[in-house]
């Protein structure tokens, strides 16, 4: 339920709290068949006239007048039979003969081994990007699983080649894509983490790991993922689900890629300070984040506090999680200079609260620890180190 001037509204909002790049998610599409629930539209990627009667392009001026990136969410893949696109072609979806249409979340998988269909898929994304070239980010979304695999298009002796053939044809859409607008950040999400392979990923900058962000659930997640995925690329976003507060929320999403999935006119007065705050500590410690080398300190599965680390040159930053009530304990570091002599600033604190401080070499650090305090359940600190 959004138009023109919601969403124009929602920048000034993002820009106050020092966000960097706007997502426009599903809905802003379809005309016949306008994209209001999921149940009609998927595949008739033109901007819904009511919503949007001037387009994307204002949107995307909007933005950059702000100094804020556009991004978009597309599923070229997918189908409603409630489209215009499935009406005039219901032979480019995967469907076996004789039977019914198996429906998921009400759509269906289109045929991307039909040449066709490939060429629809790569010329609606790239259209709209050559139309709004503001466009800079891409949400690119897969809501559903393979059933019922047929082929409308290969003939009875091909139809077990579609499972690869599919995948080689969407990927030539996907390096087609970035061929030609490599100025444009792609996500690849599919109903969670179902795409998150080394193949998309050439064509990716940045996975969605899973729809549960519980940020107590997100700890083990980005644990698991971090061991195949760098940071870097692992999206890491702020809700307000499992209710466990913003600063733990903030904490949790900081060792990856942050983000937020908040209406940011609903923010109290308390939680618009605590997401500056936090957002403006994020920015301090990216780089660390994103290019530094990571190292696993104590894992989630393995005691009630976790903790990791991201070491790059004299600076490093620790991630420090509570699950439930932690005992005061050193923290055994990793990757640090032990000849060198380390500033240590606790960050991301609630206003007033000062946080554990001071100088510390390496060498200790690393044998015998930072000494952290107790921890109550659903609590944490990060911390900067800086070498002197």
């Amino acid at each position: 339920d959004f138009d023109e001037k919601k969403i124009v509204s929602l920048f000034d909002g993002a820009k106050a709290l020092g966000m960097e790049l706007f997502l426009l998610d599903d809905g802003w599409f379809g005309k016949k068949y306008p994209r209001d629930g999921d149940t009609q539209g998927l595949g008739d990627w033109i901007p819904d006239p009511k919503k949007l009667p001037n387009g994307i392009k204002p949107l995307t001026d909007a933005a950059k007048a702000r100094d804020l990136r556009f991004g978009i969410w597309v599923e070229p893949e997918m189908v409603n039979p409630k489209s215009e696109l499935f009406e005039k072609h219901p032979d480019w979806a995967i469907q076996q003969p004789k039977r019914p249409l198996d429906l998921q979340r009400n759509q269906l998988v289109l045929d991307m081994t039909n040449p066709k269909v490939k060429e629809y898929a790569f010329g609606v994304v790239d259209r709209m990007l050559r139309e709004n070239p503001g466009i800079s980010y891409i949400k690119w979304d897969c809501n559903r699983y393979l059933t019922q695999p047929g082929s409308p298009f290969l003939g009875p002796d091909r139809q077990s080649n579609l499972w690869v053939d599919y995948v080689r044809a969407l990927y030539d859409v996907f390096d087609r894509l970035a061929k030609a607008h490599p100025h444009v950040e792609v996500m690849m999400c599919s109903g969670g983490g179902g795409r998150v392979d080394y193949g998309a990923m050439r064509y990716a900058q940045e996975l969605w790991p899973s729809d549960m962000t519980d940020p107590a659930k997100r700890i083990f997640i980005q644990w698991g993922f971090n061991h195949f995925f760098p940071p870097l690329s692992v999206s890491n976003h702020v809700t307000l689900a499992g209710n466990h507060g913003m600063k733990f929320a903030f904490d949790v999403a900081m060792s990856g890629r942050m983000g937020m999935d908040i209406d940011v006119d609903k923010l109290s007065p308390d939680q618009r300070a605590d997401c500056i705050r936090a957002i403006a500590a994020y920015k301090e410690v990216r780089d660390l984040v994103h290019l530094g080398d990571q190292y696993r300190l104590e894992s989630p599965y393995e005691g009630p506090r976790s903790a990791l680390m991201n070491v790059r040159g004299k600076r490093a930053v620790a991630f420090v999680y509570a699950l439930k009530d932690v005992a005061a304990a050193p923290l055994k570091l990793k990757g640090l200079n032990g000849k060198a002599k380390y500033r240590v600033r606790e960050i991301n604190l609630p206003e007033g609260d000062i946080g554990l401080s001071g100088m510390f070499d390496g060498t200790t650090l690393m044998r015998d620890g930072l000494p952290l305090p107790a921890y109550k359940p659903f609590t944490s600190g990060v911390f900067e180190f800086t070498a002197e």
